[in-house]
């Protein structure tokens, strides 16, 4: 159910990888405002054909979404397609919105799936800025440490709202996120109902029971053999989730360590461990989506 957007779109290709994860849980949030329908800013479709799913054909922009009185800006991915399609948010790292998370958008963007990267540091940077506007990726990282969690879903809400509103959307909405991300993405999962998949990256499950009762969506985890921290914490997960009656599917690829994915879009090795489980959790997040998409 789209409970707000006025989508302010601004096209501008800005700029803008993980650590620490914070596992507390939230209850759920009273997210309100009155249902708009999103600003429309493309072409008139009379004026060129239809265009199929094409791996070079897809448009990216810069967007921004008012929420609770401050504006979310957020990195979109759209795919040249004919059918409405499902989307997918992207919830960055522990550093902000980087380069390499709207590389991947525009990855998913080419396999014919919206994708939505928001920058949840939108404001939270020195004079009212955003993730490019912090000095260096450490301060950043603090400013991530002291987000309110009720904002973080908040915001979150909000962006799922705007994008199930996308003209080109079938109102179908995932969530993938890494590192402090894959946290998010597990309890986002806990207090938003209307998620058709949840695929958690290196990041840490829930441990409040009422909380993983919540959840309705599957949940995927994709995580690295040598990544110990995280690692520790799937039994835990795998009890409660089982407990629960919620699907959780954790797979472990042998030799990657933590941040596998970024670590894999920064080598040209295909022998090297964190390449390869970036590889095969490409072709499983694909499936996935394809499995999905309504």
């Amino acid at each position: 159910m789209v409970r707000m957007i006025a989508v302010l779109l601004t096209c501008a290709f800005g700029v803008l990888s993980c650590g620490q994860d914070d596992a507390d849980l939230a209850e759920p949030d009273d997210v309100g405002g009155e249902q708009e329908q999103p600003l429309d800013t493309d072409e008139d479709p009379d004026d060129d054909p239809p265009v199929v799913a094409n791996l070079s054909e897809r448009h990216s922009e810069w967007i921004e979404i008012p929420q609770g009185g401050r504006i979310v800006a957020a990195f979109v991915s759209h795919p040249e397609v004919v059918d409405p399609t499902l989307a997918l948010i992207l919830i960055h790292e522990n550093r902000g919105l980087t380069d390499w998370v709207r590389d991947l958008a525009d990855q998913v963007a080419d396999i014919g799936y919206i994708a939505i990267a928001p920058d949840l540091l939108s404001g939270m940077a020195p004079g009212g800025g955003n993730t490019a506007d912090f000095a260096n990726q450490d301060t950043a990282g603090q400013a991530i440490s002291a987000l309110p969690p009720a904002q973080i879903t908040a915001d979150l809400t909000a962006i799922a709202d705007a994008v199930a509103a996308l003209i080109e959307s079938n109102g179908a909405v995932a969530v993938a996120g890494f590192c402090w991300g894959g946290t998010e993405t597990f309890r986002f999962a806990t207090n938003f109902a209307d998620l058709s998949a949840v695929c958690v990256f290196y990041g840490s499950g829930p441990t409040n029971v009422a909380a993983i009762q919540r959840i309705t969506a599957p949940v995927y985890g994709f995580y690295g053999g040598i990544d110990g921290r995280i690692n520790v914490t799937i039994p835990q997960t795998e009890q409660l989730m089982q407990a629960a009656g919620k699907l959780y599917e954790p797979i472990i690829y042998d030799g990657a360590g933590h941040a596998f994915m970024r670590r894999a879009a920064e080598t040209e090795n295909e022998a090297d461990p964190n390449k390869q489980a970036g590889n095969a959790s490409w072709d499983r997040l694909q499936t996935i989506l394809d499995a999905h998409r309504l």
